[in-house]
Protein backbone atom coordinates (compact mmCIF):
# COMPACT_ATOMS: atom_id res chain seq x y z
CA UNK A 1 0.00 0.00 0.00
CA UNK A 2 2.86 2.40 0.75
CA UNK A 3 4.15 2.01 -2.80
CA UNK A 4 0.77 3.12 -4.15
CA UNK A 5 0.92 6.33 -2.13
CA UNK A 6 4.48 7.04 -3.22
CA UNK A 7 3.49 6.49 -6.83
CA UNK A 8 0.33 8.56 -6.37
CA UNK A 9 2.28 11.51 -4.95
CA UNK A 10 4.48 11.59 -8.05
CA UNK A 11 1.52 11.69 -10.46
CA UNK A 12 1.15 14.89 -12.47
CA UNK A 13 -2.05 16.71 -11.57
CA UNK A 14 -3.87 18.71 -14.20
CA UNK A 15 -4.25 22.23 -12.82
CA UNK A 16 -7.34 24.38 -12.84
CA UNK A 17 -5.47 26.81 -15.11
CA UNK A 18 -4.88 24.08 -17.71
CA UNK A 19 -8.59 23.22 -17.60
CA UNK A 20 -9.61 26.88 -18.02
CA UNK A 21 -7.19 27.27 -20.94
CA UNK A 22 -8.71 24.19 -22.57
CA UNK A 23 -12.19 25.65 -22.17
CA UNK A 24 -11.07 28.94 -23.70
CA UNK A 25 -9.63 27.14 -26.70
CA UNK A 26 -12.54 24.74 -27.29
CA UNK A 27 -15.23 27.38 -26.75
CA UNK A 28 -13.65 29.71 -29.31
CA UNK A 29 -13.61 27.18 -32.14
CA UNK A 30 -16.24 27.39 -34.84
CA UNK A 31 -18.05 24.17 -35.76
CA UNK A 32 -15.61 23.22 -38.54
CA UNK A 33 -12.59 23.87 -36.36
CA UNK A 34 -14.12 21.84 -33.55
CA UNK A 35 -14.80 18.89 -35.85
CA UNK A 36 -11.26 19.08 -37.22
CA UNK A 37 -9.78 19.26 -33.72
CA UNK A 38 -12.00 16.41 -32.50
CA UNK A 39 -10.90 14.29 -35.46
CA UNK A 40 -7.23 14.81 -34.57
CA UNK A 41 -7.87 13.79 -30.97
CA UNK A 42 -9.89 10.77 -32.09
CA UNK A 43 -6.94 9.61 -34.24
CA UNK A 44 -4.78 9.52 -31.10
CA UNK A 45 -7.44 8.02 -28.77
CA UNK A 46 -9.84 5.99 -30.95
CA UNK A 47 -10.49 3.28 -28.38
CA UNK A 48 -11.15 5.80 -25.61
CA UNK A 49 -13.58 7.85 -27.70
CA UNK A 50 -15.36 4.69 -28.85
CA UNK A 51 -15.68 3.56 -25.24
CA UNK A 52 -17.03 6.93 -24.12
CA UNK A 53 -19.46 7.22 -27.03
CA UNK A 54 -20.85 3.77 -26.28
CA UNK A 55 -22.19 5.26 -23.03
CA UNK A 56 -24.59 7.51 -24.95
CA UNK A 57 -25.99 4.43 -26.67
CA UNK A 58 -26.07 2.39 -23.46
CA UNK A 59 -27.83 5.18 -21.57
CA UNK A 60 -30.06 5.86 -24.62
CA UNK A 61 -29.33 9.57 -24.27
CA UNK A 62 -28.77 11.53 -27.49
CA UNK A 63 -27.94 14.72 -25.59
CA UNK A 64 -25.06 12.91 -23.92
CA UNK A 65 -23.42 12.23 -27.29
CA UNK A 66 -22.63 15.90 -27.99
CA UNK A 67 -21.55 16.47 -24.40
CA UNK A 68 -19.16 13.53 -24.59
CA UNK A 69 -17.50 14.93 -27.71
CA UNK A 70 -17.11 18.35 -26.08
CA UNK A 71 -15.69 17.03 -22.80
CA UNK A 72 -13.48 14.45 -24.55
CA UNK A 73 -11.87 17.34 -26.43
CA UNK A 74 -11.65 19.51 -23.36
CA UNK A 75 -10.11 16.78 -21.20
CA UNK A 76 -7.45 15.89 -23.74
CA UNK A 77 -6.70 19.57 -24.33
CA UNK A 78 -6.24 20.12 -20.59
CA UNK A 79 -3.72 17.26 -20.42
CA UNK A 80 -1.92 18.81 -23.39
CA UNK A 81 -1.94 22.26 -21.74
CA UNK A 82 -0.40 20.77 -18.62
CA UNK A 83 2.46 19.45 -20.77
CA UNK A 84 2.02 15.81 -19.82
CA UNK A 85 2.58 13.07 -22.32
CA UNK A 86 -0.27 10.58 -22.42
CA UNK A 87 -0.27 7.19 -24.04
CA UNK A 88 -3.07 5.65 -26.03
CA UNK A 89 -5.86 4.10 -23.98
CA UNK A 90 -6.20 0.43 -24.93
CA UNK A 91 -8.89 -2.22 -24.48
CA UNK A 92 -6.67 -3.70 -21.76
CA UNK A 93 -6.70 -0.39 -19.86
CA UNK A 94 -10.49 -0.29 -20.07
CA UNK A 95 -10.93 -3.93 -19.04
CA UNK A 96 -8.69 -3.50 -15.98
CA UNK A 97 -10.41 -0.24 -15.03
CA UNK A 98 -14.12 -1.04 -15.31
CA UNK A 99 -14.85 -3.17 -12.25
CA UNK A 100 -12.86 -1.05 -9.76
CA UNK A 101 -14.35 2.11 -11.31
CA UNK A 102 -17.92 0.89 -10.86
CA UNK A 103 -17.18 -0.19 -7.30
CA UNK A 104 -15.74 3.25 -6.56
CA UNK A 105 -18.78 4.95 -8.11
CA UNK A 106 -21.15 2.84 -6.02
CA UNK A 107 -19.29 3.81 -2.88
CA UNK A 108 -19.15 7.48 -3.89
CA UNK A 109 -22.86 7.71 -4.74
CA UNK A 110 -23.73 5.96 -1.48
CA UNK A 111 -21.66 8.35 0.65
CA UNK A 112 -21.07 11.56 -1.38
CA UNK A 113 -17.54 11.46 0.01
CA UNK A 114 -15.32 13.26 -2.53
CA UNK A 115 -12.19 11.73 -1.00
CA UNK A 116 -13.26 8.47 -2.64
CA UNK A 117 -13.08 10.18 -6.03
CA UNK A 118 -9.74 11.79 -5.23
CA UNK A 119 -8.20 8.52 -4.07
CA UNK A 120 -9.33 6.68 -7.20
CA UNK A 121 -8.85 9.40 -9.82
CA UNK A 122 -5.85 11.29 -8.47
CA UNK A 123 -6.94 14.39 -10.38
CA UNK A 124 -8.51 16.60 -7.69
CA UNK A 125 -8.83 19.73 -9.86
CA UNK A 126 -10.52 17.80 -12.65
CA UNK A 127 -12.81 16.02 -10.21
CA UNK A 128 -13.95 19.31 -8.64
CA UNK A 129 -14.33 20.87 -12.08
CA UNK A 130 -16.63 18.07 -13.26
CA UNK A 131 -18.68 18.20 -10.06
CA UNK A 132 -19.30 21.91 -10.67
CA UNK A 133 -19.90 21.42 -14.39
CA UNK A 134 -22.69 18.91 -13.89
CA UNK A 135 -24.31 20.56 -10.88
CA UNK A 136 -24.43 24.25 -11.75
CA UNK A 137 -26.12 26.07 -14.64
CA UNK A 138 -24.06 27.37 -17.56
CA UNK A 139 -23.44 31.09 -17.97
CA UNK A 140 -26.63 31.28 -20.06
CA UNK A 141 -28.63 29.53 -17.33
CA UNK A 142 -28.84 26.16 -19.09
CA UNK A 143 -28.93 23.21 -16.68
CA UNK A 144 -28.57 19.50 -17.28
CA UNK A 145 -31.30 17.21 -16.04
CA UNK A 146 -30.17 15.01 -13.14
CA UNK A 147 -29.92 11.86 -15.25
CA UNK A 148 -27.78 13.47 -17.97
CA UNK A 149 -25.63 15.23 -15.37
CA UNK A 150 -24.90 11.94 -13.60
CA UNK A 151 -24.18 10.16 -16.88
CA UNK A 152 -21.85 12.94 -18.06
CA UNK A 153 -20.03 12.93 -14.73
CA UNK A 154 -19.44 9.18 -14.94
CA UNK A 155 -18.24 9.32 -18.55
CA UNK A 156 -15.96 12.32 -18.03
CA UNK A 157 -14.51 10.79 -14.88
CA UNK A 158 -13.79 7.58 -16.79
CA UNK A 159 -11.91 9.56 -19.45
CA UNK A 160 -9.90 11.45 -16.84
CA UNK A 161 -8.94 8.28 -14.96
CA UNK A 162 -8.04 6.33 -18.08
CA UNK A 163 -5.91 9.14 -19.47
CA UNK A 164 -4.23 9.70 -16.10
CA UNK A 165 -3.25 6.05 -16.04
CA UNK A 166 -1.45 6.44 -19.37
CA UNK A 167 0.67 9.42 -18.34
CA UNK A 168 4.28 8.82 -19.28
CA UNK A 169 6.38 10.11 -16.38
Amino acid sequence: MAFFYILKDTMKHITHESILNAIALIDNLDENQFVEQLSLKEEKQPILLGYLMSAAEEYENEMLEGLIMYYFSLIIEAFKNEGVEIGEVTEEHIDAFQEPFHEMLDEYFDTDNEEILDDFCDQPHFTRFMIVEVSEPDEDGTELDDETATQLFIVALAAIVLLTRTINN
